[in-house]
């Protein structure tokens, strides 16, 4: 898995170079990259195999003028392709920079650096892990894209301008006012007129408005649909209720037909029942 000697000369871990960066010498922390020589199945004639070295654990204040800065001593350097992550897709463009709809923070690289002769490759890859490359000349001090210039660089960029913000909010809302009274035309225009089936189109921006929603409405038309559907209820929905309510209402008749009879008994005793 790992194999390192005495002096530290050479370092390989998983068949990747480790080699130590630093951002100028005067910087006492170091940081690790992996290399090791680009080999894929498909053949890339923007990437070839024999002069192409893959770079991982790139840090993210790392640019391509760096790694060309770092790189160039082992041999002319044609082409530096620089990545998020592997077989990343191009990051997503916000409508708003205040409002994102992702929020995408830096972080390592993968590099892939192309030079004109494939001993560049050999030469990068015997670097002794006991000696850095310096990846900027430049102030550490200085620097904005690590340490605490980094920090203060997200600072002012995450800091909100209120002017800014009041100018995009008020286009967008003038934006959103414009489509609002074109949908408003639109539809006062195709008020009342009839289409190829004769059919006329009712909008609410039209002539006839219609009747504003109050509540007493609201309580009417709940009343209402509450009233349809205790009609639509089934009553006596299982076939022994309906026997059942035949019965009494059979029960029902005989009873009123035995009052009817005892009524006519008692006229006709009394001579005051004349059918004729």
């Amino acid at each position: 898995m790992e194999k390192i000697n005495e002096q530290l000369d050479h370092v390989d871990v998983q068949g990747f170079t480790v080699i130590q960066v630093k951002y100028s010498a005067r910087s006492k922390a170091s940081h690790c990259i992996y290399l090791k020589e680009h080999n894929v199945r498909e053949e890339d004639k923007c990437k070839p195999k024999e002069t192409t070295l893959f770079l991982l654990n790139v840090p993210p204040y790392c640019n391509e003028e760096h790694l060309r800065h770092m790189f160039s001593p082992f041999g002319k350097v044609l082409r530096v392709y620089l990545h998020e992550k592997p077989s990343s897709g191009p990051p997503l463009k916000d409508a708003s920079k205040y409002f994102p709809t992702v929020k995408l923070h830096e972080g390592f690289k993968v590099a892939y650096i192309v030079f004109r002769k494939p001993d560049a490759i050999k030469k990068a890859k015997n670097i002794p892990y006991s000696k850095p490359l310096i990846i900027s000349l430049d102030d550490p001090h200085k620097c904005t894209g690590t340490g605490m210039g980094k920090w203060c660089k997200n600072y002012e960029e995450e800091r909100i301008n209120v002017e800014d913000l009041q100018q995009e909010i008020d286009t967008y809302m003038a934006e959103y006012d414009a489509r609002v009274d074109e949908e408003k035309q639109k539809a006062k225009d195709m008020e009342g007129v009839p289409d190829d089936d004769g059919w006329v189109t009712v909008t609410r921006h039209g002539k006839n408005k219609g009747v504003p929603w109050k509540e007493s409405q609201e309580k009417k038309v709940t009343a209402r649909e509450k009233k349809k559907r205790k009609d639509k209820e089934l009553l006596n929905f299982y076939s022994f209720q309906i026997r059942e309510t035949k019965r009494e209402q059979i029960a029902e008749l005989r009873i009123k037909f035995e009052e009817d009879k005892q009524r006519i008994a008692l006229m006709k005793a009394s001579r005051r029942f004349r059918p004729y």
